[in-house]
């Protein structure tokens, strides 16, 4: 207790302390057991217990009707003046707009209490403090702030479905930015601030992200909820060049991505979360991200890409997946990475260990999303890509006890396609007709270290793909993978490749080949071991490339 930092001079934790005040009567407005306002201020001065700020008695009304912002403004701003202490939410609708935390206030949710998003415009401020990048209008903020906390069973609700005009704010492929629709305020934004603590809240129905956590540091999320798909880019989080984040026991299921990190985010860990949503869950872009860790997380009903890694001018590097399940998704795991010139930059030391993912042929709608989604062309028949272009080079990527059943439906005509020198999203790299992609399992173009180990690759429908592709791939080892074939297809197909160690590999079904090597630049690639008795032709292509122990 003596170095718990949230103790107080009584010797009682701020947690301890709420549960010994009747939660109930908190819960119940203008209750006779809160203590008011000159107590609780003089109480937190003295230093005897947390400060505790009613926002009934500094005049919220919380009917759903009248506005409440000056009300929970004041109460906030009184609470800082007091060196913290606790916003108290107690139930009610509290209908209000644009709201600023500051250092030192704990946020709490009482049961069935409710901060509810105003449906003008006109409520809502774009801060000054803010920067104005995927727009700046907010619910609730706090910029250059320390020991800040949202907590309780409450609700922050952002009514956003009053500005859902049909237009999102177009940054997504193809789209220009310059009719995008940012004029709507995003749930919660966070700006420079450190030590932010999350816990226990429900958040919903925001006009734009639900969270933008921007430049922070020391970031704790814990136990939330959030329900967020009644606009466009309803993105679950969204980081931005943030330290330490801390995400565990979350259920997240929104419109857009679930957990974005883009720029120079690190020290990031995410276990024991469930995610859902049309677009990605996990999707990084340009900046240097690293040190990055995702455990026992579930994805269900999630389609492009749930894992989606996009790199031009980047460094990323020691990011690990492990123990995630993913039911109905497509395009599981993407990776794309063109540096152009730039020899400054890298994708490297990336392992996915422990997945089960379960395909479907194409996204569908989600019946809760007010808005139908058309899927890409490219977002069909999808799989695990791995896509380096040009000069640039993925490094070091393993995948350990992983098993894929692809939903299956490939052609032939997929199979035999040119995969464009793209590094754009997935699906806009297999987008070019014939749709979807070369391989049912796995595509790797431009890889240098692959490890394969304990992989298994099937499919529900006939498909004539190969299951692995390996695009000028070198120094790979492809441990006991086990893989099914079609009577009329290639099961492995390399093409440029050197140095690939293949042990134990096992054919799972009748095939035609089970390896084909392509390409001048083939050579050094041993098979050791196995079963391939299934296909009528074990190698073919550059013979002498391959050498069978």
């Amino acid at each position: 207790m003596k170095n718990d930092p949230t103790s107080n001079a009584s010797g009682l934790t701020r947690r301890a302390w709420l549960q010994k005040v009747s939660m109930p009567a908190l819960a119940v407005a203008g209750a006779s057991t809160l203590p008011t306002v000159a107590q609780a201020a003089s109480a937190h001065s003295k230093g005897d217990q947390p400060g505790l700020f009613n926002i009934r008695h500094y005049g919220a009304r919380g009917d759903g009707s009248t506005n409440d912002t000056q009300a929970v403004q004041r109460t906030i701003d009184a609470c800082h003046q007091q060196r913290g202490g606790i916003v108290l939410v107690p139930a009610g609708d509290y209908l209000c707009g644009t709201l600023e935390l500051k250092s030192n206030v704990t946020l709490h949710l009482a049961v069935s209490g409710r901060l509810l998003g105003s449906p003008r415009r006109e409520d809502y401020q774009a801060p000054a403090a803010i920067p104005p990048g995927n727009g700046n209008v907010v619910f609730i903020y706090a910029a250059n702030a320390d020991n800040i906390s949202i907590e309780g069973p409450g609700t922050i609700d952002g009514d956003g479905i009053h500005f859902n005009n049909g237009k999102g704010d177009n940054t997504g492929p193809g789209g220009s930015i310059k009719t995008g629709n940012f004029d709507r305020p995003h749930l919660v934004i966070f700006y420079r601030c450190r030590h932010i603590r999350i816990e226990d809240s429900f958040f919903t129905r925001s006009a734009y992200h639900c969270f933008r956590i921007l430049e922070c540091q020391q970031i704790n999320i814990h136990g939330i909820r959030i329900y967020n798909r009644v606009n466009r880019n309803n993105d679950g989080f969204h980081f931005n060049s943030s330290q330490y984040i801390h995400i565990s026991d979350c259920d997240v299921a929104c419109q857009d991505d679930g957990c974005a990190l883009f720029g120079s985010n690190q020290f990031v860990t995410v276990n024991n979360c469930t995610f859902s949503t049309r677009w990605s869950i996990f999707r990084f872009g340009a900046g240097e991200a690293k040190n990055i860790t995702v455990s026992n997380c579930i994805i269900y009903d999630t389609y492009g890409c749930p894992i989606k890694i996009g790199a031009g001018k980047s460094r990323i590097e020691n990011l690990l997946f492990s123990n995630i399940v993913m039911e109905h998704v497509t395009g599981p795991i993407g990776i794309g990475f063109n540096a152009g010139d730039n020899n400054d930059t890298f994708v490297r030391n990336i392992s996915f260990h422990h997945i089960r993912a379960s395909l479907v042929p194409k996204p569908v709608n989600h019946p809760d999303i007010p808005f139908d989604v058309k899927p890409f062309d490219g977002e069909q028949n999808s799989c695990i890509t791995l896509n380096g272009v040009g000069n640039s080079y993925l490094e070091d990527i393993s995948f350990n006890d992983v098993q894929v059943i692809a939903a299956g439906g490939g052609t032939a005509a997929q199979a035999a396609k040119e995969v464009p020198a793209v590094s754009a999203e997935y699906f806009g790299v297999w987008g070019t007709a014939p749709v979807g992609a070369v391989a049912y399992g796995l595509y790797a173009r431009n890889v240098k270290g692959l490890t394969l180990q304990h992989v298994r690759l099937t499919y529900r429908e006939t498909d004539v793909r190969p299951a692995v592709v390996l695009d000028h791939v070198s120094d790979a080892a492809i441990l006991s993978l086990s893989i099914q074939g079609h009577p009329e297809a290639t099961a492995l197909r390399f093409i440029n490749c050197r140095d690939i160690l293949c042990t134990a590999t096992r054919l799972l079904s009748p095939a035609a080949v089970f390896l084909q090597a392509e390409g001048d630049q083939c050579s050094n690639i041993i098979i050791e071991g196995g079963d391939h008795h299934k296909a009528k032709q074990t190698t073919l292509g550059k013979l002498e490339a391959i050498i069978i122990k």
